[in-house]
């Protein structure tokens, strides 16, 4: 079966009218997301679902009708409710999601209701896409519209491939945790295997949220949630370069550019051009006072140039949007009537779409391009405009708050709300040299050319198809359910059995508060139930201090070792045993340099042992944190080795402690004992790597998360640690049932020499 792409979207990549009584006429959108996916799209049994844009008040029979042209079109369409799509659409993602993202938080409205319907809405598109879904297929959602899919498609879908686009720009963390809902749009986008931004400074700034929302860490990019691989990454969005280039060079679009070139630029009036959707990111006041203010500070151009301002109708339901054209409309009008002459008019303002032809035309025309948007995902406009003046001259004034600008940096580059910066950005654009002009576009055109819409969505599947095998590599380490079962035959055939458990991020997730992981009662009656077994020891190594310890689990049939190795309690002990003397007198000096770094680090806090001291940076700003472990092992310097202590990392601590104290060496009294025929060590951390190296090479070590690890399997997360400790506990069980039905006992209470009989 041929692997399929599903493309999933808000719309659908048609504009469908009514046409006649039963028919319909589909006009195939324009933009760089369909000009990038339609090669894909047409490939025989891929298909693209979205938003019906369907003609109201279709009857049962006209439905079909519409669905069944779509089909043809490889198209599924998803029915909304006209009261869910508005409050999804206009009220969540435009309302919420795209002022917020975009940095305007005084033009966003966060609503329950409006919440509430996005998540109807996007649990819709997942049935739809359930509904179509193969084995093998590769599933790409796109946008902000459906931020919650991806991870609703995997939990129905463990292993499909799924990618997630966001086409416009992922804010700073401080701006985004203004969301009420930030953790659940978070953990809805890592549900995908690849997230994909326009630029870089985006995918940080998602990387940043993910850490300080979710505590996810990532390194190069990649992430690991609950055990699964994923990747975010920057995949620019190009055009259909070609289309434009041979488009401007056709015979008619030239008549129309010398027609407009003769009507507007009449006795060397130069042309400066603005198309741009009707929105408040786009910077158009702010674009128009520029100019004003240009015609002011320079009148020497004044009846020499035009600027031609194309705005796109968009949301004229909104009021916010209303408000905007309401400000357009006055400031063009105060423009022109303050500078205009009896022949020459300064800003010739169009309130509407345009033919394609009309605007490429508009392009060739132009002899400046401003695009100066407050804040945009990319912006195609400015990548279209010098694909019509391929070779040729025309000059580029681009904001550095759009995307494109991190790809264009030949263009006159400026800050949007620098409005003196734009002025002179505008005089330089008019007067620079057509050589100077060429030279500056050739690198932008050559790489346009190269990096195209379609080479876009390839090099972005190709990535999911990357991602998948990395995935499939770390899957090979894991304890899947074949090695599981031979585990547990393995533990059922065992005479004796040990299990070396470590407790914080093996037994217990883990927490911001290190007090705040007391076992539950679950976990208690679990390590009741396998310690009770006299044929199974089982031992919990924890770096923990001792009281914590006791506290926690002094009253099970276990084995206790605090402090990474320091002290040893064995089952039903009410004493600590020392592994060897140690001396303590050292932590007077560190104690102070530690309590140092505590001040200069909010969120950080110091631990005591009795033997260590450990300082915890789980609630710290990362890059704070990173920055001060370099500091602090710098701080403390090699004198550390002289007075026969370590420095060791763990995950989220820095632990300063006794050389040759590990768990490694806690581990040895079970390792060198002959009578186990069974041992199983777990661990999350990199202290547990010492347990790990020191096992048996027959021993069952496990790895709990992420990362490299001499352990020969791997498990996800506590989760799947708690239910493989099930199943072994299921065998101790069926021992005690099988020993009662005997007259036997295989208890705590019960001597070993009966228990083995």
């Amino acid at each position: 079966m041929d692997k399929r792409l599903i493309i999933v979207s808000n719309r659908l990549p048609y504009r469908v009218e009514a046409e006649g009584q039963d028919g319909f006429s589909f006009t195939r959108s324009v933009g760089g997301l369909v000009a990038g996916l339609e090669p894909l799209h047409e490939h025989p049994g891929n298909l693209w679902i979205g938003w019906a844009d369907e003609p109201e008040s279709l009857d049962e029979g006209a439905r079909r009708r519409f669905e069944q042209a779509l089909s043809e079109r490889a198209c599924k369409p998803v029915h909304l409710d006209a009261h869910d799509a508005e409050l999804y659409y206009e009220g969540f993602s435009n309302s919420a999601l795209w002022p917020l993202f975009h940095g305007f938080p005084q033009h966003t409205r966060f609503d329950e209701e409006a919440w509430e319907a996005y998540v109807r809405v996007n649990e819709r598109f997942r049935d739809a896409v359930l509904a179509e879904a193969r084995e093998g297929d590769t599933i790409w959602v796109h946008d902000y519209h459906l931020m919650l899919l991806p991870s609703m498609l995997r939990e129905a879908l463990a292993g499909a491939s799924i990618g997630f686009f966001l086409h416009i720009p992922f804010p700073d963390f401080e701006t985004f945790r203004m969301l009420p809902w930030r953790s659940e749009l978070l953990r809805g986008v890592l549900g995908a295997d690849l997230i994909g931004f326009h630029a870089y400074d985006y995918v940080r700034h998602f990387l940043s949220s993910c850490r300080r929302v979710a505590g996810i860490e990532n390194a190069s990019g990649t992430l690991f949630v609950e055990g699964r691989l994923v990747q975010a990454d920057a995949f620019p969005l190009g055009i259909d370069y070609e289309r434009f280039r041979t488009a401007a060079r056709k015979p008619e679009v030239r008549e129309l550019v010398t027609a407009f070139s003769e009507e507007k630029g009449h006795e060397g009036c130069k042309i400066m051009l603005s198309v741009e959707r009707l929105d408040y990111s786009k910077g158009i006041p702010d674009r128009l006072q520029a100019f004003d203010a240009f015609l002011d500070r320079h009148p020497e151009w004044k009846g020499r140039v035009v600027l031609v301002l194309v705005t796109v109708p968009s949301r004229e339901g909104v009021a916010s949007y209303q408000a905007l054209k309401k400000q357009v409309d006055g400031l063009v009008g105060r423009i022109n009537g303050k500078h205009s002459t009896m022949d020459w008019t300064p800003v010739d303002y169009y309130y509407r779409s345009l033919p394609f032809d009309q605007l490429v035309s508009l392009y060739a025309a132009s002899d400046v391009m401003l695009v100066t948007p407050l804040r945009d995902g990319m912006n195609l406009v400015c990548k279209e405009y010098l694909a019509c003046h391929d070779g040729e001259g025309g000059a580029l004034v681009l904001s550095e708050m759009a995307g494109a600008s991190y790809e264009l940096h030949e263009a006159l580059t400026v800050n949007p709300f620098d409005l003196e910066g734009v002025v002179d950005a505008m005089e330089c654009a008019l007067t620079m040299p057509v050589a100077e002009q060429r030279r500056r576009n050739a690198p932008m055109q050559e790489r346009l050319a190269r990096y195209t819409s379609k080479k876009w969505a390839r090099e972005f599947l190709a990535a999911v198809d990357s991602v998948k095998d990395r995935q499939a590599g770390l899957s090979a380490h894991l304890l899947g359910p074949t090695s599981s079962e031979r585990l547990v035959e393995a533990f059922r055939a065992a005479r004796q059995r040990v299990l070396l458990l470590d407790y914080d991020g093996t037994l217990m997730a883990f927490s911001d508060d290190p007090t705040r992981v007391a076992p539950d009662e679950r976990l208690r009656a679990l390590l009741r139930r396998l310690g009770s077994n006299l044929r199974t020891t089982v031992a919990v190594v924890s770096g923990r201090d001792r009281a914590t310890l006791e506290s926690w689990l002094g009253d099970l049939p276990v084995d206790l070792v605090a402090e990474h190795g320091v002290w040893y309690r064995g089952r039903g002990q009410d004493t600590w045993e020392m592994e060897e003397p140690l001396d303590d007198s050292w932590k007077h000096s560190v104690r102070g340099v530690l309590a140092d770094f505590v001040d200069r680090t909010p969120g950080s806090l110091l631990e005591e042992k009795d033997y260590s001291l450990v300082w915890h940076y789980r609630m710290c700003s990362q890059e704070l944190a990173e920055r001060r472990v370099i500091e602090l092992k710098n701080a403390l310097g090699d004198g550390l080795a002289d007075r026969g202590l370590a420095l060791m990392d763990g995950n989220k601590v820095v632990e300063v402690k006794p050389r040759g104290v590990d768990k490694g060496h806690a581990a040895r009294r079970w390792f060198r004992d002959p009578s186990f025929d069974f041992v199983l060590a777990a661990g999350d951390d990199r202290t547990d790597e010492d347990v790990f190296e020191a096992a048996p090479e027959t021993a069952w070590t496990i790895k709990i998360g992420d990362g490299p690890t001499r352990a020969r399997f791997a498990l996800k997360n506590c989760a799947e640690m708690r239910e493989l400790l099930e199943k072994l506990a299921a065998v101790c069980d069926e021992e005690a049932l099988r020993a009662e039905c005997n007259g036997l006992q295989v208890t705590a209470e019960a001597p070993r020499e009966r228990a083995l009989a």
